[in-house]
């Protein structure tokens, strides 16, 4: 059967474009179909705008320190509106890039929402992004479902009036008094933005410590963070219902407390986004929070079909959608073998100010393969000792395995802790040693020279289980 195309992608963002560009690079006839924004979730509701208002709420703060350093400012007042639009027009101009990229690279460009009519078979309907198009059938041999996640919302009475991260990108104005439910990445992220910006934060959760999945001595260091920073942290705790009272939301908690805000967040996870894709007219197979169950080649239980990133709910981070993307597009048209990458090693940071990055197993994890050695360190970094920001603590820790003296696991909360962990991470991926980290010299003064001068073992942490 002679197809429209030999690949068809769903979903433009950064997974999705790595594949079709590379893809096309190949000299396959190749094709991208978009409903909402060009460039996903990451640039458009994500990672890139957030990282943009992350930078702004810090600035106040570098304010405040600097006169500690001799200087006279003044603290000024933030326009919350100037933000959102200097924001709005860099995520235009990125719009424009991942358009061109893919343009440039010969790939056939579809905008609406795409629904299967059987394996090999996509209609196009208007969407958001193209409103008055006209519906289309198009045809392709291979097809892969790239369409990223969207924010959950848990059932509670008046969770209708909440808003998610979707929204807060584009709110009219920077809300007094915000109440945000969940301790994941989003949650810590925007709680740190609005209450650098000024807003008084509440941050509501169900655990002990913020951010399950992380290392327990960087959650607790996190925890004193969050504090240090001026937000209210609600442990142990649940929403019960959402109800206005004038101009206020209130939102009642299962402990009988409640809690009075301008705006309640919802940052309460991510589900894939597979609505309306009319995966029941193939054999794709959805499990657990409808995630999309793939092989270690990407491919679904249809053959011809894969799905790549957050769709799957593997690692949901947006380099490794791109590493997914790539690698099946090299296995898929290219000639060489797919390039290796080590997902086991995956960096991952949380941009909160201090921010937190970790790289390899938590002490936990590596426990479970055998005894392990830790280093540990505390300190406030030299620029907060004039700066007068004496409780705001750097923490750096490493996992040592006992046997092979390997290090496993890097893991940091401090200033531009993603720095320093992005190339650590090359370390931890060629499996070097803390023998290794010990030979090489620091750069003086740092921060990130501690990593190379922790020669005292703070504890032995026998192997679990």
């Amino acid at each position: 059967m002679a197809y429209d195309f030999d690949l068809l992608v769903i979903g433009a963002g950064s997974g999705g474009v790595r594949c079709a560009r590379m893809a096309a690079s190949y000299g396959a006839r190749v094709a991208v179909v978009e409903s909402r924004h060009w460039g996903g979730t990451c640039v458009n509701l994500g990672c890139v705008p957030k990282k943009l208002m992350v930078q702004a709420s810090e600035f106040g703060d570098l304010v405040h320190d600097s006169h500690g350093f001799g200087w006279t400012t003044a603290p000024g007042t933030h326009d919350w509106a100037t933000l959102i639009a200097a924001k709005d027009r860099e995520i235009t101009r990125l719009n424009g890039i991942y358009v061109s990229m893919l343009e440039k690279a010969g790939v056939t460009l579809l905008t609406g929402h795409a629904r299967f009519v059987d394996g090999h078979t996509l209609s196009i309907e208007p969407s958001e992004l193209a409103p008055t198009a006209t519906p289309q059938t198009v045809t392709a041999e291979r097809i892969v479902i790239a369409t990223g996640s969207t924010p959950f919302r848990p059932d509670f009475t008046g969770v209708e009036l909440a808003i998610t991260s979707d929204q807060a990108f584009h709110l009219p104005e920077r809300p007094q008094r915000v109440v945000l439910l969940g301790s994941g990445y989003i949650g810590i992220e925007f709680a740190g933005i609005f209450a650098g910006l000024g807003s008084r934060v509440d941050l509501v959760y169900r655990r002990d410590l913020p951010l399950r999945g992380f290392d327990e001595d960087m959650r607790t260091a996190l925890s004193e963070a969050i504090a240090v920073r001026g937000i209210t942290q609600h442990r142990h705790t649940n929403p019960v219902s959402l109800e206005r009272d004038g101009a206020d939301l209130v939102l009642a908690l299962d402990d009988g407390r409640s809690l009075r805000a301008d705006c309640v967040f919802l940052a309460t996870g991510r589900r894939p986004k597979i609505d309306g894709l009319g995966l029941e007219n193939t054999d794709v197979v959805t499990v657990e929070n409808g995630r999309i169950q793939v092989d270690d080649t990407s491919e679904t239980a249809h053959p011809g079909i894969y799905a790549i990133g957050d769709v799957t709910d593997r690692i949901n981070l947006t380099p490794v959608a791109i590493a997914e993307g790539h690698t099946l597009a090299d296995r898929l048209f290219g000639t060489a073998p797919p390039r290796q990458w080590c997902y086991a090693t995956t960096p991952k940071a949380v941009f909160f100010s201090p921010p937190l990055a970790s790289v390899g197993l938590t002490e936990t994890e590596a426990a479970q393969n055998g005894t392990v050695d830790i280093y540990l360190t505390r300190f406030t970094p030299m620029r907060h000792t004039l700066g007068g920001r004496r409780d705001r603590k750097t923490v750096m820790k490493l996992v040592v395995d006992q046997a092979s003296q390997k290090v496993v696991g890097v893991h940091i909360l401090g200033d531009d802790a993603p720095e320093m962990l992005q190339a650590v991470a090359v370390a931890v991926t060629a499996g070097l040693t803390k023998a290794d980290f010990d030979r090489t010299i620091g750069i003086h003064p740092t921060s990130a020279e501690e990593l190379v001068t922790m020669r005292t073992r703070t504890r032995e942490t026998l192997k679990s289980g």
